[in-house]
């Protein structure tokens, strides 16, 4: 079995405070993994580290079986908090200035706006967008140089239920394209549809890590973990 990512004790501390603490997680190539827990878990400052956003306090990030590196960044796709947009250009515009720094071809621009569904969008600058739209155009960017490793932070923020029911197919053709992707979100409804593999992260542990499978009562586990959790920390 290959894993794509693996962290080895990965923490990240801001003075007193311990965002994170010893997390030591596995993603296996060409699959989708759910990254769980509640709100100030330490879901996103996991994602940062991972992404190169923030530098680890001590711990290790292997990608694609070596030592990370910041040239493995070409290889991740990211989309984290708010989308990196130009808000006064328009969709085709912010994907070309990526594009550049990539050295891809303006083709590669229309195949990814067809696919995140703003191919019809014109001379509307992106500051004018909807919150979902914004959402679309960040994914958009992180699709753009074909990465091995997609990393989605709330990914469905602002995006109406037909929106929610497109990207889970986006999510399915991408997998089935051989990349590997990294959801984290609080719909878990969402994750049992998409994800194979999931991560409890609970005040800034990795509580649980487990294949998903389609019996699982996924609301009952995750109060579960998160109830255990918070004992083992009282």
């Amino acid at each position: 079995m290959k894993y794509l990512l693996e962290t080895r004790n990965l923490t990240k501390k801001y003075k007193r405070f311990l965002a994170n603490e010893d997390i030591s997680l596995k993603v296996r190539e060409n699959t989708v993994y759910g990254l769980l827990g509640p709100n100030g878990a330490g879901k996103s400052t996991f994602l940062k580290m991972v992404t190169g956003m923030i530098q680890p306090t001590k711990g290790e990030i292997w990608f694609d079986g070596s030592s990370w590196e910041r040239e493995d960044l070409l290889e991740i796709g990211s989309l984290i908090e708010s989308p990196p947009l130009y808000y006064n250009l328009t969709a085709y515009e912010n994907m070309k200035l990526r594009a550049l720094l990539y050295g891809l071809e303006d083709s590669r621009i229309e195949e990814v706006l067809k696919l995140v569904g703003l191919e019809n969008t014109g001379r509307k600058k992106a500051g004018k967008f909807s919150t979902g739209m914004k959402q679309r155009l960040g994914l958009g960017i992180a699709l753009l140089n074909r990465p091995k490793l997609l990393v989605l932070d709330e990914p469905t923020n602002g995006i109406d239920p037909i929106g929610i029911g497109e990207f889970r197919e986006l999510i399915h053709r991408l997998k089935g394209e051989g990349m590997t992707i990294i959801v984290s979100t609080h719909i878990l409804s969402e994750i049992m549809q998409i994800a194979d593999d999931i991560g409890i992260i609970v005040r800034g542990k990795l509580a649980y890590q487990q294949e998903i499978t389609k019996e699982e009562e996924l609301e009952k586990l995750f109060i579960e973990v998160i109830k255990k959790a918070g004992e083992r920390n009282d």
